[in-house]
């Protein structure tokens, strides 16, 4: 009896709230974005940034823009580290005590983002708020309430920096910081979910969740997969929802979908997925309908955008386009200033423009995660939707993968050269390979321009790896678990030949 009042209870005021808070400011999407940018500036005008950098005389969005760079982590990091030091006032008012610990694909080190109080409320867990608003809008039959979330997220611990701050995985600090009654919803327990030994929590996950009505769950694909394929070992079941009975949705972001797409139909195969983009900077974008893979841009939730032409990535001050501006089917760069006291700061994400009124994106992809060592411009979504073409043509399945060029070798043309995990392998590899590349030349001219008759790029090199093999490189890197990821493209060799390495020894 209480779940059913919880449910209806929970709907009646996700509903409201999609009426009300979710709806309204659509429509109007840069004079809500004029209010973020005004309440952004006059919030932090009296901090240390604030006065470096004149917020006080800036009268307009065009001023901010020629008063403040564009900074990356690297380049921003001067302030950061005040921050983590224990300094008041440095890019956001007052003291910031949380920090998201994200750990890069393409290096070794590690990012400390700071969390607000504001960021945390008004962006990280607003945004969660408005998707759930919007996903029982789409399903008022849901029954979410009935069970529980399954959240698969990482850890924390104290700040070494600062024994008053503290610092992990960004889905561990908002576990840290929900109200005590959302543990009633959420599954597994706190001492469970923030484990920081991966192995040793996937065990702990797999025999607590078994037990539990797991209506829901969010997460990476890659981890979400791991921990079903546990428990699916343990009970000896064929899919997931013979265990989770009333399983009905999983919200995924992190990594493009589109791989693994075939193999959750396998493990759970009446699944709605709804996408979210919550990075560790700020819950950005979630998909709005479930026939509609493009996702609404959250533009009041206290980041202000600003969308910049490829060209136009590596300048200090790059022109900006206006949302009015913006072109349906153009990929640009994300810049944003957040009431987490990021200011112009480049998050190294491309997004491609779905729709403009409400605002639409599609991830495009990250701006280090490409190959254009001949001028091939190839994308992780070409190379995503490349893969889901042959797998479905002939029947297999992939884990992860990772390609990188291959350069000129005196008369030899350069070439790519891939590492793929299976699932399932193709009955023929060869035919799955021609079937790869024949896609990626349908959808990058660029690359069919560089492939044809094999003059800049010849065929690409396929390596198959064994199982577990990128679970394994990631272990080495000592990045099991939370939001890592394998770095699917790579425009040097760095990356490739580590996995090389692994690759004879395995």
């Amino acid at each position: 009896m209480l779940f059913h009042l919880l449910n209806f209870l929970g709907k009646k005021y996700f509903q409201k709230r999609y009426i009300q808070q979710v709806l309204p400011w659509q429509h109007q999407p840069q004079k809500i974005q004029n209010q973020v940018f005004n309440y952004l500036i006059k919030t932090a005008q009296n901090t240390h940034f604030g006065r470096e950098h004149s917020f006080n005389k800036i009268q307009n969005i065009l001023e901010f823009q020629k008063n403040v760079p564009v900074r990356t982590y690297e380049t921003f990091f001067p302030y950061i580290e005040k921050i983590l030091k224990g300094e008041e006032n440095v890019t956001w008012k007052g003291k910031i005590k949380w920090f998201a610990k994200s750990s890069g694909t393409t290096n070794d080190k590690s990012k400390f983002i700071p969390i607000t109080s504001q960021s945390l409320h008004e962006c990280h867990y607003k945004g969660g708020k408005d998707m759930l608003a919007t996903y029982f809008h789409f399903y008022p039959n849901s029954k979410l309430y009935y069970g529980k979330a399954l959240s698969i997220g990482g850890s924390h611990q104290i700040n070494p920096l600062n024994e008053h701050s503290h610092y992990g995985d960004l889905s561990a600090v908002l576990i840290q910081n929900m109200p005590f009654f959302y543990e009633f919803f959420r599954t597994p327990p706190k001492p469970i979910a923030l484990m920081s030994e991966w192995e040793s929590k996937i065990e702990a996950m797999a025999n607590y969740t078994i037990k539990q009505n797991v209506t829901s769950i969010a997460g990476v694909p890659t981890w979400t997969v791991i921990l079903i394929q546990k428990i699916l070992q343990k009970t000896q079941k064929s899919h997931i929802q013979e265990v989770w009975k009333n399983l009905e949705v999983f919200f995924h972001g992190a990594v493009s979908f589109v791989p693994y797409r075939q193999q959750f139909a396998q493990l759970a195969p009446n699944l709605r997925y709804m996408e979210i983009y919550n990075a560790s900077e700020g819950y950005f974008a979630f998909q709005t309908e479930p026939s509609d893979s493009a996702m609404l841009l959250l533009l009041n939730h206290g980041v202000f955008f600003e969308f910049i032409p490829l060209e136009q990535v590596e300048k200090d001050f790059p022109d900006s386009v206006p949302i009015t501006d913006l072109e349906i089917g153009k990929t640009y760069a994300l810049v944003i200033s957040t009431n987490g006291g990021l200011w112009r700061y480049h998050i190294g994400d491309t997004v491609t423009i779905a729709q403009k009124l409400p605002l639409k994106i599609l991830i495009a992809g990250r701006t280090q995660h490409f190959i254009n060592a001949f001028g091939e411009e190839l994308m992780v979504g070409n190379t995503d939707q490349a893969l889901a073409y042959a797998c479905e043509k002939t029947g297999a399945l992939i884990k992860d993968y990772c390609a990188a060029p291959i350069y000129f070798k005196g008369d030899l043309a350069g070439g790519h050269e891939w590492i793929i995990e299976f699932e399932k392998l193709p009955d023929s590899p060869s035919h799955f390979f021609e079937l790869v590349d024949r896609k990626l030349q349908e959808l990058n001219t660029d690359y069919a321009a560089k492939r044809y008759k094999d003059m800049a790029l010849r065929f690409p090199t396929f390596h198959i790896a064994p199982q577990g093999f990128f679970y394994e490189w990631l272990k080495r890197k000592g990045k099991l678990g939370g939001q890592h990821k394998v770095p699917r493209l790579s425009n040097h060799r760095k990356i490739m030949e580590e996995m090389l390495e692994l690759l004879s020894q395995m």
